[in-house]
């Protein structure tokens, strides 16, 4: 895999990440609110943001949507590196949840619409890590030979 090196919009994708992650954190917040009284792992707990949660679910949410709004503030290639390990596990996490919807191994009280958002939120993620990466003028002009020899 070969990505770009100062790609012209990188700022933009950043502010996208950091988006994501204020999401993570506003969604967990809200959902921490909702089903605070409930068991961890309640699989019928409650609602934010029209999905479903559980109080596991919305304090792993404020955690990695902490470490993306951290990295989105750092960035220098942290927020690139962030960003791929935590799209990875969101839509690892999307996915297995998803198979596990209609069974009690449901541990994160997810709802297909949960799992679809976090497929879409690590994908965003995925784009973000993709084209943030920055480094010097010789680095990019190393990228753009090797993408014009291709």
């Amino acid at each position: 895999m070969h990505n770009p090196i100062n790609h012209p919009a990188r700022s933009t994708y950043r502010v996208l990440a950091g988006l994501v992650g204020l999401y993570l954190v506003v969604f967990g917040g809200i959902g921490l609110a909702t089903t605070g009284g409930d068991g961890l792992f309640a699989q019928d707990a409650g609602r934010a943001l029209g999905q479903g949660t559980n109080l596991a679910n919305s304090l792993v949410s404020i955690v990695i949507g902490a470490i993306v709004l951290i990295a989105a503030v750092v960035g220098r290639n942290f927020d690139v590196t962030v960003n791929r390990l935590v799209s990875y596990f969101l839509m690892a996490l999307g996915l297995l949840t998803l198979a596990l919807l209609q069974t009690d191994a449901n541990f994160l009280g997810h709802t297909l619409a949960s799992s679809i958002v976090m497929m879409s939120l690590g994908l965003v993620l995925l784009l973000a890590s993709m084209y943030g990466k920055v480094g010097s003028a010789d680095d990019h002009e190393a990228w753009q030979r090797a993408r014009l020899e291709f």
